[in-house]
């Protein structure tokens, strides 16, 4: 039989890469987009769920009738429920209030156990997501904790993936990499890759405002006077998440979060692909960047999820009105009711 697969874990990777053709119109060479949504569980973070499992499986951490805690913002959380499921594991998980109820209900669809913990504590705050979900493995016999934003397999799980399948897609032409950085494995991972194959390929990362990556990376210092409430999830961090390899990231850009949402719904509306905020936070530092560009360029923008995880938020006009965000481009469709 062709085209059939034991599990679903089997479609983890080996997602395409899609140039980007109206939206990047006005930026210098050929951009690409690397669509993580293609992914079983519709994000990147499938890839770091699987590797970090699989690895403690092989070293014998995780056994038959274990307990899988995480830390998330969504979508690792829904990558490590849906492994569970596979590989027969509870799954208790620890997110913050920033998070939008119908991610929830993805990780409660998949059986996972949800503690929702205040966003805007500090990361030592005994409510935080972290010191939650470090006190539930504490406490829970039997259990790992994946702990993204410090676990080097985070970066491995995209080293042996994400940049290898990137430098062979492009036949090791790709000359800049844009990639959102939340706990950093996805960025650190590829760049880790591409540069060993060609130290000239520029590795870009995006930050959020109200996030401590940027000025870390140039300073070496964690100001917590950039610190403040913002709505991206899974980008930026509040405090240095220990996946992240600042040494191989050539610069950061920060972007808003009115200008990501307004672009990922532009790349809806242009290019027909439904993509997460951070998607259209990537692809507004490229549009930021535009002028550093040049003529002759192949630039790989990686989109880390699917924008139906977003539909109650930057697809929805009445949230983007709430966040007072009002020059959102609209379709031209309109819905039309029949009495």
């Amino acid at each position: 039989m062709k085209n059939t697969y034991n599990n679903i874990l089997e479609l983890v990777g080996d997602t395409p890469l899609i140039k980007l053709n109206k939206i990047a119109e006005d930026i210098p060479g050929d951009a690409y987009a690397k669509v993580e949504a293609f992914n079983p569980g519709h994000s990147t973070k499938d890839r770091t769920a699987k590797y970090i499992i699989e690895q403690a499986e092989k070293e014998g951490i995780l056994k038959p009738g274990s307990t899988i805690v995480e830390t998330t913002s969504g979508n690792t959380g829904f990558s490590v429920a849906m492994i569970s499921i596979v590989k027969g594991y509870q799954c208790i998980l620890a997110v913050s209030d920033k998070t939008k109820a119908d991610k929830i209900a993805y990780l409660k669809a998949l059986g996972a156990e949800v503690y929702v913990c205040p966003a805007n504590v500090p990361a030592d705050d005994p409510r935080s997501y972290y010191e939650v979900a470090k006190r539930i493995h504490e406490e829970t016999p039997n259990s790992i904790y994946i702990n993204q934003y410090f676990n080097k397999k985070n970066i491995d799980a995209h080293y042996h993936g994400t940049g290898r399948e990137i430098w062979e897609q492009t036949e090791g032409q790709i000359t800049h990499l844009i990639a959102p950085s939340g706990t950093g494995g996805t960025i650190s991972g590829v760049a880790r890759y591409l540069k060993e194959q060609n130290p000239n390929v520029k590795i870009i990362g995006v930050d959020a405002y109200g996030s401590i990556i940027k000025k870390y990376h140039e300073t070496g210092e964690v100001d917590k006077n950039e610190i403040y409430p913002y709505r991206i999830e899974g980008l930026g961090k509040n405090l240095v998440p220990g996946a992240t390899d600042f040494d191989i990231i050539d610069k950061f850009i920060k972007v808003t979060d009115e200008d990501a949402a307004y672009m990922a719904r532009e790349i809806a509306l242009k290019e027909g692909m439904m993509c997460g905020y951070t998607s259209g936070a990537a692809m507004q530092a490229l549009k930021q960047i535009k002028t550093e560009i040049p003529a002759d360029a192949l630039t790989v923008v990686i989109f880390p999820d699917h924008g139906s995880r977003y539909i109650s938020k930057i697809y929805s006009d009445a949230w983007m009105e709430e966040q007072g965000f009002t020059n959102y481009p609209t379709p031209s469709s309109k819905i039309h009711k029949i009495q």
